[in-house]
Formats: C-alpha cells, structure tokens, sequence
C-alpha cells in the first residue's frame, strides 16, 4: 500500500513531462506546418489563375455563398490574381459532394471575361485506374476557355459537351457539376469580388 503513492507520484511526473513535450513539438512543427500548407494553396493558385504579380493567397475576399444541410453559413473565399494592379484572374475551390466515392474538391479559376483558365483538382478519394482519371491533365484541360452559356454543362452521356471517363461517369459529372456551380457562384457574386480590395 505504500507503494501506491509513489507509483501515482511517478505516473503523474510521467503524464506532466509528456504534455510538456507533446506541447513543444506542436508549437515548433505549427509555423512549419503552417508555411507548407500555404504553399499548397500557392501552387494550386498558380494552376488556375493567368500571369500574376501579386499575391494572390493574400488578395482574398470571403463571402457567405449559401447554407449547409444543418442550415449552418457557407464561406467561400476569392483568390485574386492581378498583374500591375488589374485583376487578371479570379480563383475560388467547389466542392462536390456527390463523386463517386466521396467529395472532390476543384479549384476554379476564372478570367475576368467569365471563361474558365483552368481547373485543379485538390483532393479525391475516386477509385484508381477510373475515377482518378479526373487528376489527369488532358481531362483538366477539357474545362480551359468553358464559359457558364458557352457550353452544356453535362457529360455527353446526358447529352451535353464534356466527355465522361470511362468506367468512372459519375466521377466525370461530379467534376462538371461541381465547375458549373463555381462559374454560377461567380457571376452571382462578380460585383463584390472585383470592386472590393486594392490589390496587395
């Protein structure tokens, strides 16, 4: 019985020691991890948006674009590209929920004369060999000048102008719906993203 002292004694100095470490190795990988991540977005900004000067991670602008099932706020932030402080490209990341196995993520980017410079797919879980064929640069490459009136928004297996993949239609849908609800958004809200901010 008197052992028990000690032995709590010890776990607690354990446990103290441990949180201790547990708290520098957060705070020394936070900037890090930070950093990382911001590059990630930079690189998939550079994928999507025309020749820039700025930057444009900085030169944001977040609006409230709409509910969630839950009927909770969804923000959805504008990346703006501008070369010599005029606006040469605006990028923004769609979600579609309904990908075959899960949700993709595109990043969207639009030329201020409303046609698409290029898409970025950023994460997936489709299936390999089919669906995550949508990663593919040629089939990324299907959405550059599209604009929102200029195309039928669906695969051609529903009758409209975009290929679908074979083996993998519903992962080719998901992308196409996902781009015309981003080109959708954009115009709805084009007035606020380009009359506000100064450039950076």
């Amino acid at each position: 019985m008197k052992e028990f002292p000690r032995l709590l004694l010890a776990l607690t100095l354990i446990a103290a020691i441990s949180g201790a470490i547990l708290a520098l190795v957060e705070q020394a990988t936070r900037e890090p991890i930070k950093e990382q991540r911001r590059q990630q977005m930079l690189r998939a900004l550079s994928a999507v948006l025309p020749q820039f000067d700025n930057s444009p991670d900085a030169d944001t602008l977040t609006i409230t674009t709409g509910t969630d099932r839950h009927g909770n706020p969804v923000d959805t932030t504008f990346y703006r590209g501008r070369k010599d402080n005029q606006i040469t490209g605006t990028a923004f990341q769609v979600v579609a929920p309904d990908g075959y196995s899960g949700n993709i993520a595109v990043m969207v980017g639009i030329r201020p004369d409303h046609s698409v410079h290029a898409i970025e797919i950023l994460t997936h879980a489709e299936t390999p060999g089919l669906g995550d064929k949508i990663s593919e640069p040629w089939y990324k490459e299907l959405f550059s000048d599209k604009t929102l009136g200029g195309s039928d928004w669906r695969v051609k297996k529903d009758g409209g102008d975009f290929d679908q993949l074979t083996g993998a239609t519903i992962s080719a849908r998901a992308v196409v719906g996902a781009v015309r609800t981003g080109l959708e958004l954009y115009r709805e809200h084009e007035d606020k993203i380009i009359a506000q901010g100064d450039g950076q």
